[in-house]
């Protein structure tokens, strides 16, 4: 091989190298926009508790308590549905409930954000308010491991709730979920990774992250990481019935042509076999 080709053989190599990822300054990345674009429809979530509400009770919920609100999008977008609709929002952590201020409190209008409260406090705590419906959503309160301390909590939430009220939360579970993998999750300019890190059958006990990775930067690693336990459907309902509430309800996620969940969820008396499903329970006051 002479010089010249030598020469062609290496500008080839050049050409055909990629880019290195850059690495994203940590103070423009803004996780909790990728969170929400990742994991959150606030639209289609206050519309379907404004359904159920109106399913199991006839009548339309005026009230509305997000426990856990963090970001507190689910209380902001319940306004938006009429003009007597009022929110309460409730969270330990002043982090996101003032990215929240900033990002959704701030896009309602006048009249809108009267109706809002949004309270830096602890959902165990007592005499804060009391509403149609009650939720805690994302699985957030997974934090409570003991069933003594989730009881608790389930208490207070049929405290919470208005004579006609309901308890609505969210779960999830099926073989995958107990087991060490990675999910991603691909959108046009980034990717979302759900990572369940380990998974304990004797304690049931189980630790996951979110990691993002924006295109053209390297994965950015634990933006979110939950230490939870995993809680089962039967329990939480016998736990629901032992706080005080008289019913309780499955609503499961159908599935569409491919087997994955569609984000519709219908009241059943006998889920599916899946290796991950995604369902609410609902108890009534």
């Amino acid at each position: 091989m002479n010089l010249q080709e030598v020469g062609k053989t290496v500008g080839k190599d050049k050409k055909n190298k990629k880019p290195k990822k850059k690495v994203m300054p940590m103070e423009e990345f803004d996780k909790y926009y990728y969170y929400h674009r990742s994991v959150q429809s606030t639209e289609n979530d206050v519309q379907f508790f404004d359904k159920v509400y109106k399913e199991l009770k006839g009548k339309e919920a005026q009230s509305f308590r997000e426990d856990f609100c963090g970001t507190h999008s689910l209380s902001c977008e319940w306004v938006k549905l009429g003009a007597k609709r009022t929110a309460v929002g409730i969270d330990l952590d002043q982090e996101p409930i003032d990215y929240g201020q900033k990002t959704y409190f701030s896009e309602l209008n006048a009249e809108q954000k009267k109706r809002v409260e949004i309270i830096n406090a602890n959902v165990l705590d007592e005499g804060i308010s009391s509403t149609d419906i009650v939720s805690a959503s994302n699985f957030s309160y997974f934090i409570f491991k003991e069933r003594e301390l989730l009881k608790s909590y389930f208490a207070n939430a049929y405290k919470n709730c208005k004579e006609d009220g309901i308890f609505i939360v969210d779960c999830f579970g099926g073989p995958k979920c107990q087991e060490e993998n990675e999910e991603e999750t691909e959108h046009d300019d980034f990717s979302y990774f759900w990572d369940q890190d380990s998974y304990d059958p004797v304690t049931n006990y189980a630790l996951f992250h979110i990691h993002f990775k924006i295109n053209g930067y390297k994965k950015i690693k634990k933006a979110f990481t939950y230490d939870w336990r995993m809680w089962s459907i039967p329990e939480i309902r016998e736990i629901m019935k032992e706080a005080g509430f008289s019913k309780t309800h499955v609503y499961w996620e159908q599935s569409d042509e491919d087997g994955d969940g569609n984000g519709v969820f219908d009241r059943v008396e006998v889920g599916e076999e899946c290796e991950a499903w995604i369902a609410y329970i609902v108890g009534e006051r």
